[in-house]
């Protein structure tokens, strides 16, 4: 008996791929989220220091799941290699790329005539998004029937509802 072929290994390797990518985003949208609601709660402050905070705080992230999973594959008796280490990092970069856009809307919210406060808003609404639109990425990938991306894009958008209570709660 043979082990997997190439294309086996290929398809494998695919299905953990897109599963990385869309947790790291949905996870990445609401860390971003839940950046900007503790920041604000703080007070306010420049923008480009948010900016930074999101961006950051992505990366170390990032590096702690790439730990975390290469510490994993390392318990799991898998040689670890540059090739494995690099497949990784790319895996898990989603987690920063979900900060990406919250990080832009503070960024160009003085364009749109925002202050502060308007800015934490607008944020906190772009990384909900993401986190609902990762999710029904994720859904559609996976071939799931329109009820059940209907499901979690409510689930999703609950828990995004949840983190903006809390800044509604943390400020008053």
């Amino acid at each position: 008996m043979t082990g997997p072929g190439p294309a086996t290994t290929q398809a494998s390797g695919d299905e953990r791929r897109a599963h990385a990518d869309y947790t790291g985003g949905v996870y990445g949208s609401m860390l971003a989220a839940s950046v900007v609601t503790g920041a604000s709660a703080l007070g306010s402050f420049p923008r480009v220091e948010l900016v930074l905070l999101l961006l950051l705080t992505g990366v170390v992230f990032w590096v702690a799941h790439v730990h975390a999973q290469l510490f994993g594959a390392h318990l799991a008796q898998r040689r670890l290699d540059r090739r494995t280490v690099v497949h990784v990092c790319r895996d898990e970069w989603p987690i920063v790329k979900a900060a990406v856009p919250p990080a832009l809307a503070v960024a160009v919210s003085p364009l749109l005539g925002l202050g502060p406060e308007g800015a934490f808003w607008l944020a906190l609404s772009v990384a909900v998004a993401g986190q609902v639109g990762w999710s029904v990425a994720a859904a559609r990938r996976s071939g799931a029937s329109w009820p059940l991306v209907a499901l979690t894009a409510s689930v999703n958008l609950l828990l995004g509802l949840l983190i903006i209570v809390f800044k509604l709660l943390l400020k008053h």
